[in-house]
């Protein structure tokens, strides 16, 4: 039987975050320095039903923006892409897994981070695949 503390608030989940981001190669970090990085307890209503999600738990984490595929230096940006991270799914996800927490949130936020370098999740799945 798992025996947890306190689940970690908000801003101890990005203090995680960070420090995963922190770890990711700097040449991959470098095209995702303007990426804001959000934590939030649970994904909004809009975005559960535009992503047809059957409950709240369904997403771990989003990525919100123009992917690198598509940008142009004479784009006017409109808003900063973002990574959100939900940390009540993430957190339900971790209780449920042998996996450790800091590995939970670095594999969600690597994953969305991926999107914005314009990797769809089947890439990323193979990726994973072939990475053993």
């Amino acid at each position: 039987m798992k025996h947890f503390g306190p689940p970690p608030s908000i801003d101890e989940l990005e203090s995680i975050a960070r420090e995963a981001f922190a770890a990711i190669p700097k040449a991959l970090r470098l095209h995702a320095r303007d990426v804001v990085i959000r934590v939030q307890d649970f994904p909004d209503d809009e975005v559960l039903d535009d992503l047809e999600c059957e409950s709240a738990f369904d997403l771990l984490g989003l990525y919100q923006g123009v992917d690198l595929t598509r940008k142009s230096v004479s784009d006017v940006p409109r808003q900063p892409d973002m990574v959100y991270l939900y940390r009540r799914p993430i957190l339900d996800y971790w209780c449920d897994s042998e996996e450790d927490l800091a590995h939970v949130v670095r594999h969600v936020l690597i994953h969305e981070i991926g999107h914005h370098f314009g990797y769809s999740d089947d890439d990323m799945e193979a990726i994973e695949e072939a990475a053993g």
